[in-house]
């Protein structure tokens, strides 16, 4: 049996997609590592810790960076930004 990490901090407010962002990759099964490896195949380095803070809301997100999670969880753009 295997336990979930409970997210301990309060969501921050410097971005609008990281929690559509952490409740979808969860969603599908994928795990921090596996993303941040598919984030890397599109040249986007982004480590465990800025991975944490950007689905807490605790970072901010660039354009190319959303685009490569898009891709990565097979979702648009728009879904991220909850349109």
């Amino acid at each position: 049996m295997f336990h979930l990490r409970i997210r301990e901090q309060l969501r921050g407010d410097k971005n609008i997609s990281g929690a559509r962002i952490e409740a979808i990759r969860k969603e599908k099964g994928i795990k921090q590592v596996e993303m941040i490896e598919s984030l890397a195949l599109q040249g986007v380095d982004i480590t465990s810790s800025g991975l944490s803070k950007i689905e807490g809301q605790h970072r901010g997100i660039n354009d190319y960076e959303l685009l490569a999670i898009a891709n990565t969880l097979d979702v648009s753009i728009d879904e991220l930004l909850g349109r």
